[in-house]
């Protein structure tokens, strides 16, 4: 009897559901047979004024030595962030997007017989990261689209390693106040890590800070990306931070030269370019509200965004991502995350979502 390949992967890999990502403007141009520079994408939550300059002409400059390899411990970037955040360098650990650093804690932390807690229909690489390693995911149903710390704080139990909170949350958009988030982290046991993705976290006028609470030695760790309001998404850069000590054993799980190195100069020139990322937080409110208007004057639900996207019940959701895409438009159907009837639109440029509101206008029409 022949031995086959399912034979050999581990039988966690069997059943691992697979990250569908937003689809790119090429793919859907090859589809459908349209101009793919008529296609408006606000599927993926990239930031519709690319990148700051500075980190382009940075990224540009490192390609002159691109025969060398990169520095494996991101030596001058993580003093950047250290200056950025406030912190010390060894608090960092750098990531090809804040997606590895996620997978590094479950290799250092999670394995069969653990559990991990998250809001169920959350950003569903904790589940992913959760299930390749083994452990298994403990999913708490949000209240109003809202993670519900409550019900997550009983969810913990003598199994639960790492809990998972992502605040701005994807794709709903929703946000925990900082008093809920302490309030919540005091009931969490000594032996529990406490994991808060930060993605969107530059986009809220007062995100949570819980740097005073690594400094006091609490179990918490965070992450954050390069890839939203830094623009720097397709060069896949991340980060996480928390105590020293748990940093160092991280790094032990993370591959060696795992950030190239124009990924590293261009994330040092953004950390730099204050102007840029305020003007992006002001054109990300100004969309937000022309969206969030169209929407009411359609009739259409909408959940109260703290990100740079809404997501709206459009009836279909799956209909509705592949009519729009007819008319070159490609947003995000959330069946995946439990909720067929509604799609995740990101903020574009006004143009973009104009576009957009008129072929949304159409689907409901038709």
């Amino acid at each position: 009897m022949s031995t086959s390949y399912t034979d050999l992967v581990k039988p966690e890999l069997l059943s691992q559901p697979i990250y569908q990502p937003g689809k790119p403007i090429e793919e859907v141009a090859r589809e459908l047979g349209l101009d793919p520079h008529g296609i408006v994408k606000l599927a993926s939550n990239e930031n519709p004024l690319g990148a700051s300059e500075a980190a382009i002409e940075a990224g540009k400059n490192a390609m002159e030595e691109v025969e060398l390899y990169p520095d494996g411990g991101c030596y001058e970037l993580k003093k950047a962030l250290a200056a950025y955040r406030g912190l010390d360098p060894e608090q960092f650990i750098v990531g090809n997007g804040s997606n590895e650093v996620l997978e590094i804690l479950g290799h250092a932390i999670l394995g069969p017989g653990d559990e991990a807690v998250m809001g169920k229909g959350a950003f569903i690489v904790y589940k992913l990261v959760t299930l390749l390693f083994g452990a298994t995911p403990v999913e708490v149903p949000m209240r109003n689209f809202t993670h519900d710390l409550d019900a997550m704080a009983a969810a913990v139990t003598e199994k639960t390693k790492v809990v998972f909170l992502p605040s701005p949350d994807n794709p709903s958009g929703t946000a925990n106040s900082e008093a809920e988030i302490r309030a919540f982290i005091d009931k969490l046991p000594e032996n529990v890590l406490f994991v808060l993705d930060e993605a969107y976290a530059e986009y809220v006028d007062k995100a949570p800070d819980l740097r005073d609470l690594i400094a006091a030695g609490r179990k918490v760790f965070c992450t954050r990306t390069f890839s939203k309001i830094f623009g720097l998404a397709g060069l896949r850069i991340g980060y996480g931070y928390g105590s020293p000590e748990l940093v160092s054993l991280l790094n032990r799980a993370r591959e060696p030269f795992n950030v190239n190195s124009i990924a590293q100069a261009a994330a040092i020139a953004a950390l730099g370019d204050r102007e840029f990322v305020e003007d992006c937080r002001a054109a990300n409110e100004i969309g937000r509200m022309q969206l969030e208007t169209g929407f009411m004057s359609l009739g259409c639900e909408y959940i109260r965004s703290f990100a740079n996207f809404v997501t709206v019940k459009v009836g279909d959701g799956v209909g509705c991502f592949e009519e729009l895409q007819k008319q070159s438009v490609i947003v995000r159907p959330l069946a995946p995350y439990g909720m067929p009837e509604w799609v995740r639109v990101s903020i574009g440029l006004p143009e973009q979502n104009e576009v957009a509101l008129k072929a949304l206008t159409s689907f409901l029409k038709s």
